[in-house]
Formats: C-alpha cells, structure tokens, sequence
C-alpha cells in the first residue's frame, strides 16, 4: 500500500515528466497561449494581457483596461518504448500511454487607477495522465497515473512610477489524483488522495525604457498533507484485501522566472528568459500507512524511497513580429532541464532533457478582442529505464518521448 502512495508522490512530483506536457520537471508552462507562441520566452517580463497575472502579477499594472481571457491548451504526445526487458515473464510496450489532454486556463485583471490593478486567475500548474495497456511490460512499476492540481490565484499589483511595478498573489491549490499498479501474486492497487493548500506568487517588472523591460517572478513551494486510501484487490492479497487509510507529506518545490522584453521596432519584439526550479528538496518520500496487518509491516511501514532529484534550469528565446494591427507572428525556442537521474527514473517518469519549438499566431479584429492560437512541438533525448526491486522485480526499456501542443484562447478588453 505505501509502494503505491509513494508511487504517487512520484507521479505528483513528475507531473509534467510522466504526461509529456510542454515543461520539464513540476510546473505545466500551459498558462498563457500568447506566452506558449513565444515558447514563454518573456513569461515574466512580456505583461502583454491578462495572463500576465500568472507569469508576472506585477505586469498587471501595464494594462489599461479591464480584460477577461480565457483558453485552453491540448496535449498529443507519444512513446516509442524499445529494447524492452523484465522478471518476471513478458507483455507488452506499446507507447503512447499519454491520452489526449486538455489544459484549461482563465483570468480577468481590473485596473483600479494608474497605480493599482487587481485580478483573479484559475489555471493548472500541475497535471499528469499515464495509461499503459492493461498487458504493459512494466505495469508493476505502474500502469495508470492520473493528477490534477487546480489553482486560484487573486492577485493585486502595484506601480510605484513608470519604472518599477510590484504585484502579489497568494495561491489556492487543489490537489488529487488516482493511481493504480499491477502486484507480483497477480492483484492490483489503487490509491486515491487529496489536499488543498496555500502558497503564493510574486513579482517585479522594471521598465528601462519604454522599449526594454526585465521581470522577475517568484512561485512559492506548497506544502501540502494527502489523505486518502489504498485499495488492495486480487485473490493474491487473500485476508489482506480491502481498503486502507494512507496519508502523504509533500512538498512541491519553489521556482524563481526571469526574462527580459525588447522591442526594437514598430514591428519586432524580442524574449528571452530563465527559469531556475528547487527540485533537490526530493532527495526521499516517505510514505505512512494505517492499520497494516502485521505480516506487512516489515515491508509497508514505513517505506522509504529514494529521488536524489536535482535542480534545473529551463531557458528559452523568442520574437514576435507584427504584419499589420490586427496580425502579429510569434516563434521560440526552449531546452528544458530534467530533474530525475538514471538511477531512480521509473515508467511513471520515463523522461529526459528536452527541446521545443513554438509558433503562434495572434489576431486583433477590433481594439477590443484578441484571438491567440499556437503550435509547440518537443522532443526528448532518449531516456533508459533500470528499475530492479524484490517486490516487484525488474523492467528495462528504452522510451523515445516527443509531443504536439495546441493552444487556444479570446481576450476581451472592457
């Protein structure tokens, strides 16, 4: 029961890595379809409509008029598993184990005056769907993963002068997931948590000139307590069968986005921007269990499992380039640090460093809508799987992980 919470916590941890979304590591980069356009080069520093409130709430101060977005980004992604092995016996690797995901977003931002702004975004930080066939290979590593987070964030910015804007959020953060995993005796586990807990956002957005700005934004960690249960089926549990209370501590590790914005002209924007993630707070996950029977205990309480996770570095270049008033052109560039190593990396987090492309598209019919569209396309180097344990034996396997991204949304100024 505890291997499958902390399987859990894995997949939690991984989100983005499992589900082949448009980021390494924790945070889903799908808040912004005009930032995805660009690769989200700029995310701190471009404040060009609502969604700044997530990328910078200090860009909300930019903004002139009161504005409602709304979007959603789709996921496609798929797996070539190769050179597949395991004890004990065979099955199948079929790949593209990722369904096709959906990734909503929505903000409004109000000026108040010339210095004050307020807002409220909802959008998905967090996100992971794993489904292998129900014959896979590896599936007592896991075989289903599904974790959602869903945040609210009201956020407030400040303009102390036509340089220097400050902006604060706190988050509200939803977090539950289901996760289920075939057993050696022929059974299957299934857990299922969820938490909701507090963090924040903040930032900075300086402007050199009128043409040059730098942002700076701070995500917070969230701790956070799951509680939830496990549930042992198969004849191979025998007596032991049934359900268990099971409880998780973990904490989500902070990031810190900065970027730059330069128009050079009338029709050319240039972005840049860096983004640094804590992810060596996972250096282990403990799991705890209530009222496992005693010829368990040895194994399940508790159980302790390694990460050794390390910090990354994602970066990222873009332009934007406007035809006309109601068309503009956007493309970037992104490389993506992953967070996991060789030893630990598992068929739940079959991922490594990545590269992707973006271009979008954005119109302007009237002053007061904006239509964005864009396309992102990544892929990864190939990553190697190694897992042995005594519980759940041994499974190896090249993966071979790339994804297409769409990406919608309508803007709409008061």
């Amino acid at each position: 029961m505890k291997t499958t919470w902390l399987k859990t916590a894995v997949a939690v941890a991984a989100g983005v890595l499992s589900s082949q979304a448009l980021a390494a590591g924790f945070a889903l980069n799908e808040q912004s379809i005009s930032g995805m356009g660009t690769s989200f080069a700029g995310r701190s520093s471009s404040a060009d409509d609502a969604t700044t409130l997530f990328g910078n709430p200090a860009g909300m101060s930019r903004l002139k008029r009161e504005e409602v977005s709304f979007g959603v980004a789709a996921i496609h992604a798929k797996s070539d598993i190769k050179n597949a092995s395991s004890f004990p016996g065979a099955g199948s690797n079929d790949g593209d184990m990722v369904p096709f995901t959906a990734v909503p977003m929505g903000y409004y931002v109000k000026p108040v005056d010339d210095k004050w702004a307020v807002g409220v975004g909802v959008y998905v930080p967090f996100g992971l769907v794993t489904d292998y066939e129900g014959g896979f290979q590896g599936r007592y590593f896991g075989d289903y993963s599904e974790v959602r987070v869903i945040t609210v964030q009201p956020t407030v910015s400040y303009r102390f002068n036509e340089k220097l804007s400050v902006g604060f959020g706190p988050t509200i953060n939803r977090i539950d997931g289901e996760l289920q995993s075939a057993t050696l005796n022929n059974g299957r586990v299934k857990v299922r948590g969820d938490d909701t807990a507090v963090g924040f956002n903040a930032g900075v957005l300086y402007e050199f000139t009128p043409h040059t700005r730098m942002g700076l934004t701070y995500h917070s960690k969230v701790d956070y307590e799951l509680e939830g249960d496990t549930r042992l089926t198969g004849a191979g549990f025998g007596p032991f069968a049934g359900k268990y209370d099971a409880s998780l501590d973990l904490t989500t590790p902070e990031s810190v986005d900065v970027s730059l914005t330069h128009e050079l002209n009338d029709d050319w924007t240039l972005y840049a921007g860096a983004m640094w993630t804590r992810w060596s707070r996972f250096e282990a996950i403990i799991v705890e269990n209530e009222g496992i029977p005693a010829p368990l205990q040895d194994s399940f309480d508790p159980i302790i499992e390694e990460q050794d996770w390390h910090d990354t570095w994602s970066y990222a270049v873009g332009a934007a380039y406007k035809l006309n008033r109601e068309w503009t052109l956007r493309t970037g560039l992104a490389f993506d640090q992953s967070p996991t190593n060789n030893v630990h990396r598992s068929p739940r987090i079959p991922s490594g460093d990545r590269t992707a492309v973006s271009f979008g598209l954005a119109w302007n019919p009237t002053d007061d809508v904006t239509v964005d569209l864009a396309y992102s396309y990544l892929w990864e180097e190939d990553t190697k799987i190694r897992r042995a344990s005594d519980t759940r034996g041994i499974y190896n396997a090249t993966y071979e992980n790339s994804a297409h991204g769409f990406g919608a949304s309508l803007s709409y100024r008061f």
